[in-house]
């Protein structure tokens, strides 16, 4: 029979279990729309699945407990020094999974480690979340005073007889098996089982639906799975340079000195994402203006975000590295490998570059990833007249767009033609203020970000307003694409595609654009190799082999993201997955709508299979070697 020392230490578990069940069915809750195409017998089994990744976090987050635990104390201060250590550490977990019920709902994915690279913003922010979130306070305290009222303490009349000499030497075996008993049982609980490798983050999403994998982890299980340094695993599946390049068939542009040399300005939306636009909408939307700009250039409908996280955007479209990734690149280890984007490629044209962003100079790494890819100049928020100071902050993030995209008109005025700039809008982002003068302006909508996104829209009118009245404009391909998408109230776009569908409009106000194909699937990935390919400019070996020109009419275009430990692949008939168990599954294609079900088609599944995997190899060993730009013969 185990010792009362045993007994307390499991009965003190499995209260934490139980904690932790409440705490999956309240994100089940609070995201039941993400969840609606699963059955509840699938809902169910996600449930029973998610025990093992409790059992792994909780005995990781409570190593110091479980320590104390086997001290041979049941004295009244020792015992509630123990109590103290156990209530501390899973408030922590506590917090983070109730937090993450909403955090949830802007990223797609339980958090991870990535809430250190906001600390400061967080902090910025403390007192207008605290006002927004107040609803999560409740629940936190409700689950701690359950674990405070509920833990097990021992009787007094149950405690232990104090040991004769004629058993001290027996008890203390009988101790030191449970030591060893209770270190075995941890380590396996921690190692998610006796298989050969650790319980990994993908692991949860081996089941159908995959979005499920989601309900089954916990954030305190991401959370701290994500510290530390988390060595990228090399991929094998092609052995040689011939086979890897020939099924990641890259299409890169090609030199045309004819081609006009126009600058080019681009303009990242903050999440603004498909679901609000009018004109993919029928009309029901929130951004009159940018479907009457839509109308007139060129709008790829079937356009992808490659991250759901704007620290994501910035690699893949100055770049062209889609976040395939499970953390961000500008924050990696990676970020001091060798890098090439359309700063470089285009300032050894002739142009003046730059970019913009009105929130604080640091936030996200934006200025120093500008400067990794070759981008002249950065201007954030110490560069606008006044900074935090000025009537224009909005008193979260930054300056409001309408007075910083007229700024950015402003200062694109001054620069040297030709130039090539980008704009990153920052209002419509969590906690989506609309300044004082227009609060009744916007149709607020069902959710908070309808509204923002209104304000956005009129600020991008009043931009192109007063560009149309600059000499440059008319010498200007315009290029506006959305970071990632956000809250989200359409059934259709509740799924794994529909959660990465965002617009993408190229317009120029003084040519005819070249001919495009505006049905093929596009990313954000795409931008580099459509500049260069517009502008005539050779990549001269310098451009990553993932995104396709839009104007190569050759290529039907693609799109790829990593979601839930699987990698997905975006086709004009399937939509590919490779799991986090190297498992391919096809889903007819349908636009921001994936089906539950996969279908059988062994072709495509092969040919299909073997471009995603030879795009995740390139990247994830090109990352590890630091040869993404090496030309085969330089590898052998």
């Amino acid at each position: 029979m185990p010792s009362p020392l045993l007994r307390l230490l499991l009965r003190r578990f499995a209260l934490l279990l139980g904690a932790y069940v409440l705490l999956r069915l309240g994100f089940y809750l609070a995201n039941q729309a993400v969840f609606r195409e699963a059955s509840a017998p699938e809902i169910a089994w996600a449930f029973w699945h998610g025990f093992r990744f409790d059992i792994a976090a909780l005995l990781l987050l409570n190593l110091p407990f479980l320590l104390l635990s086997l001290v041979p104390r049941f004295g009244r201060g020792w015992q509630g020094f123990v109590r103290g250590v156990y209530l501390t550490l899973n408030a922590v977990g506590l917090a983070l999974n109730i937090i993450d019920s909403q955090y949830f709902k802007f990223i797609g994915r339980r958090t991870t480690d990535e809430l250190f690279t906001i600390t400061g913003d967080i902090q910025r922010q403390a007192g207008q979340l605290a006002f927004h979130y107040w609803f999560l306070v409740p629940p936190f305290g409700v689950l701690f005073g359950l674990l405070w009222y509920f833990y097990p303490l021992p009787k007094t009349g149950n405690l232990p007889p104090s040991p004769v000499k004629s058993s001290l030497q027996l008890r203390l075996a009988r101790q030191l098996l449970e030591v060893i008993f209770v270190a075995a049982l941890t380590v396996i609980g921690i190692r998610g089982g006796l298989q050969l490798k650790p319980l990994r983050t993908g692991h949860a999403f081996v089941q159908v639906p995959p979005v499920l994998g989601h309900l089954a982890l916990n954030s305190t299980f991401t959370f701290l799975r994500s510290l530390g340094y988390q060595p990228v695993e090399r991929r094998t599946y092609f052995q040689s340079e011939a086979q890897l390049r020939q099924a990641l068939a890259p299409r890169l542009p090609a030199a045309n000195p004819t081609a006009p040399r126009d600058n080019v300005v681009i303009i990242l939306l903050e999440s603004f994402a498909s679901e609000y636009t009018g004109i993919e909408n029928g009309g029901r939307g929130y951004t009159p203006f940018f479907n009457s700009l839509a109308a007139r250039g060129l709008f790829f409908r079937d356009h992808y975000a490659n991250g759901r996280r704007s620290i994501e955007a910035l690699p893949a479209v100055l770049a062209g590295m889609p976040a395939l990734l499970e953390s961000p690149f500008i924050t990696s280890n990676f970020q001091t490998n060798e890098l090439h984007g359309l700063g470089e490629l285009l300032g050894r044209a002739g142009y003046a570059t730059s970019v913009f962003h009105g929130a604080e100079n640091g936030t996200m790494g934006f200025n120093t990833f500008a400067g990794m890819v070759g981008v002249q100049q950065y201007f954030g928020l110490n560069e606008y007249p006044g900074g935090a100071n000025s009537p224009d902050y909005d008193g979260h993030w930054g300056i409001f767009d309408e007075p910083y995209l007229q700024y950015f008109a402003r200062q694109l005025s001054q620069q040297k033609q030709p130039f090539f700039s980008t704009v990153f809008t920052l209002t419509s982002h969590e906690p989506f203020p609309v300044p004082a003068k227009y609060k009744d302006r916007f149709t607020p909508g069902k959710l908070p970000i309808h509204a923002s996104i209104g304000y956005t829209d009129f600020a991008l009118r009043q931009f192109f307003k007063t560009a149309a009245k600059q000499p440059w404009y008319r010498n200007t391909l315009f290029i506006l694409l959305a970071d990632h998408t956000s809250q989200t109230l359409t059934p259709s776009y509740q799924n794994t595609l529909g959660s990465y569908k965002t617009p993408l409009l190229l317009f120029h106000p003084g040519r005819k654009l070249p001919p495009a194909d505006v049905r093929r699937v596009t990313q954000q990935a795409d931008v580099p190799a459509t500049v260069l390919d517009y502008l005539g400019l050779p990549p001269n070996g310098q451009l990553l082999p993932f995104g396709y020109s839009v104007f190569d009419t050759s290529a039907n275009g693609r799109a790829l993201f990593l979601t839930g430990g699987s990698y997905y692949l975006v086709h004009h008939d399937y939509v590919t997955e490779l799991t986090a168990d190297d498992q391919v599954r096809l889903y007819p294609y349908r636009r921001h709508d994936l089906p539950p079900t996969p279908v059988n088609d062994p072709l495509k599944a092969r040919q299909y299979g073997q471009e995603l995997r030879a795009s995740v190899q390139f990247l994830t060993n090109g990352l590890l070697d630091n040869s993404l730009y090496k030309s085969p013969e330089s590898k052998r």
